[in-house]
């Protein structure tokens, strides 16, 4: 085969393939949770999370295809084995566990949180560390979707209900400041 030659050595091309196959790992693993999630909730927000973790889990999907695809065309080739996404990713599973909806959502956030550290840091090294500018806009995009999902799963565990004149119910019992 013909050597790849888009302006990056092997070493940087495989750093940035090590660093991708690291996001496809804790991609799996969120898709898994997420799906697992969706499946298992129940209670009064039942239908929201619902319908919330099967948009989450259709992006996410996407976006695996799209970071395997990307170590491709740096000619790596993507981790395929439920034993390589468990070693290589920084979320952990909870096996045996059924948390209520809320624990839940307060889990997924962790995970997206933590995948956006994680993104930054590796789109800080794409550019510094292997002058990659192209998977380093890549994993922008990326950052910038899990932080969306990061925020609608936050704005759903921190809300209060509002009174009528759009006050929280905590702000109307809290004394005012002096």
């Amino acid at each position: 085969m013909k050597p790849i030659s888009i302006g990056l050595s092997e070493e940087q091309r495989q750093g940035v393939v090590d660093l991708l196959n690291k996001d496809l790992a804790d991609s799996y693993l969120l898709i898994i949770k997420t799906k697992k999630y969706h499946w298992d909730v129940v209670g009064p927000q039942f239908r929201t999370l619902h319908e919330l973790w099967e948009e989450h889990y259709e992006a996410l999907s996407l976006n695996i295809d799209a970071i395997a695809e990307r170590i491709r065309a740096l000619g790596g080739y993507p981790i395929g084995t439920a034993k390589g996404f468990v070693e290589n990713a920084t979320l952990r599973e909870h096996p045996g566990d059924l948390p209520a909806a809320e624990e839940m959502v307060e889990r997924l956030v962790s995970d997206h949180e933590q995948v956006i550290r994680n993104l930054r840091e590796h789109i800080d090294q794409c550019g510094d560390d292997h002058h990659d500018e192209g998977t380093a806009d890549f994993l922008t995009g990326l950052m910038e979707q899990h932080e969306e999902m990061a925020w609608m799963l936050r704005s759903f565990i921190e809300g209060t209900s509002l009174s009528p004149t759009g006050q929280r119910e905590t702000d109307l019992k809290t004394p005012a400041a002096v």
